[in-house]
């Protein structure tokens, strides 16, 4: 039998190598090529390894006529075409918590630079100066630390700020009582951990929930005199705010590993006060460096040799012969699961998924992980369908899978239900010709709608004309309105509105709808 062929294609750890080979996998490490040289060699290879300095786009992809696998050492993915990879059939794998020590530490150390203003006290002492008296720090002893999300790196980062008595509270939509007290910090709103923080560090992904979370207006409501660490990801932070309340004290300093665009070589926070940068060390220590490579290739050889998949970004743990007739399903689990996390409202505490007709014959655990992988998404974008149970049991949630096998309306449902501080939600979905799925039913509300691209849901009081006044508002803008899918409660009572879209719906457009006759919510989605 021949060996797989992997091909090593960014500097890595060599016990990576070591791994494959003993794994029985065939192994090059050929690294700094360009991607025409890349091009003409990657069709000998079922698996290739990288980091973040190879670029696996859609040409590289189609001169991949072995490949395999693709698997990143590290967490983020932004140099792999993983459409494109999916449309070849290519599972594109990372290793979403190796580095989570090393960045959560650097975290803190950026924490300790900013009380201390460590970092230029050290460059005007070698300059030959004694600033003993310039530099006046505080201590972190007693402050409150606010943590803008409490998952794998915030609660680490929140155990080490308690080792030097700092008080941690801790906003995260993700974060249940019981969760909170088991890693020992205050749950809070957003605003109320804005008013109250000494320093703030930044622990979520950048998606649609979070970006921009520190906007001009929220960075106004924070305390005079706040320290703000970011080591998560650009665009969390508005810069050109953070640099003017750094000019006018406001804040007393910032530390940022990630910025919005990188290299970051024209930042308006260059050169402010108190303002301390590194360029994106969050993961970079020895340590993090070993541990993500030697998982890649566990990883990696372990889907080559034996076919298991572990923490792909683009398929779910699935044997052969479940895969056929698990993915309409799978589909349909994760675009409900996206849907009632785009429309909770308040902290979820609980989520059950159950399956009803032919569901109920299928096995629970891939389209459970397929549920929590659309619901996870919102607050993470390392999420897939192997690591969300993980990210949902590390927040506490309480996930119940439940088979019926009484008899329906429908030959075969989904439905998943979340418990909120707000009450439950519920959410249902079937499908049609055993391959299409369908959103049949929305917050008890009966209606018939495929989950795709871009979407509006709005609920409205049923009235004459409401129909004519939302069309005209998006002919106006210039958005060509797909389908529209409509349900009710009740004649005259409250309404639901869901229609899909050509393109994003700009917030000035969503704020026009919210302003309209009989409006009570409106919400883009996308899928």
């Amino acid at each position: 039998m021949t060996k797989p062929k992997v091909l090593i294609s960014d500097k890595m750890d060599p016990n990576a190598a070591r791994i494959f080979e003993e794994r029985g996998c065939d192994v090059d490490v050929i690294t700094g090529e360009t991607p025409e040289e890349l091009a003409a060699r990657i069709g000998d290879y079922d698996g290739l390894a990288i980091r973040s300095s190879t670029k696996v786009t859609a040409a590289i992809l189609d001169a991949a006529t072995n490949l395999k696998v693709i698997g990143r050492a590290g967490i983020g993915v932004d140099n792999v075409d993983i459409p494109a990879a999916s449309a070849k059939g290519v599972v594109v794998m990372n290793t979403p918590f190796g580095n989570s020590i090393t960045t959560a530490e650097h975290a803190i150390a950026m924490i300790f630079a900013l009380a201390r203003q460590i970092p230029e006290a050290n460059t005007r002492t070698q300059a030959g100066e004694w600033p003993k008296n310039a530099f006046m720090g505080v201590e972190v002893t007693g402050k409150t630390l606010g943590l803008i999300g409490a998952g794998n790196i915030g609660s680490i980062v929140a155990a080490r700020a308690q080792g030097v008595r700092m008080k941690v509270i801790a906003y995260d939509p993700f974060l249940t009582p019981e969760r909170a007290v088991e890693i020992g910090v205050e749950k809070v709103n957003l605003d109320d951990l804005l008013a109250r923080a000494d320093f703030i560090t930044l622990h979520t992904p950048l998606t649609d929930e979070t970006r921009n979370i520190l906007s001009r207006e929220n960075l106004a409501k924070t305390k005079q005199g706040v320290r703000i660490v970011n080591c998560a990801r650009g665009g969390l932070i508005d810069e050109e705010a953070l640099g003017d309340l750094l000019d006018s004290g406001h804040i007393a300093g910032a530390a940022l590993d990630v910025f919005k665009t990188e290299p970051a070589k024209g930042s308006p926070l260059f050169g402010k006060p108190n303002f301390i940068c590194t360029p994106h060390l969050g993961a970079s220590t020895t340590e993090a460096q070993v541990n993500v490579a030697l998982q890649v290739a566990e990883q990696m050889a372990d889907y080559l040799v034996n076919g298991g998949v572990t923490n792909a970004l683009n398929m779910p743990s699935l044997s052969a012969e479940e895969a056929p007739k698990l993915k309409p399903y799978m589909k349909l689990a994760e675009s409900l699961g996206s849907l009632v996390g785009q429309l909770a409202h308040g902290n979820l505490t609980s989520i059950a998924i159950e399956r009803e007709g032919a569901a109920a014959e299928l096995s629970g655990k891939p389209i459970e992980g397929a549920v929590l992988a659309g619901l996870m998404r919102q607050y993470s974008d390392t999420v897939n369908m192997v690591n969300a149970p993980f990210l949902a049991k590390e927040r506490g949630l309480d996930v119940r899978s439940i088979r019926h096998q009484r008899e329906g309306a429908y030959n075969t449902l989904l439905r998943v239900t979340v418990g909120t501080e707000n009450g439950d939600r519920s959410v249902a979905g079937t499908l049609f010709g055993s391959d299409a799925p369908r959103l049949v039913e929305i917050f008890g509300v009966r209606i018939e709608a495929e989950l795709t691209g871009h979407m509006l849901y709005i609920v409205n009081e049923d009235a004459p004309g409401f129909i004519g006044r939302i069309g005209s508002l998006l002919g106006e803008a210039g958005i060509n309105i797909g389908t529209f899918h409509l349900g009710r409660r009740e004649t005259g009572g409250e309404a639901v509105l869901l229609l899909s879209v050509d393109q994003p719906i700009p917030e000035s457009v969503v704020k026009q709808a919210c302003a309209l006759q009989d409006v009570k919510l409106v919400k883009p989605l996308a899928f």
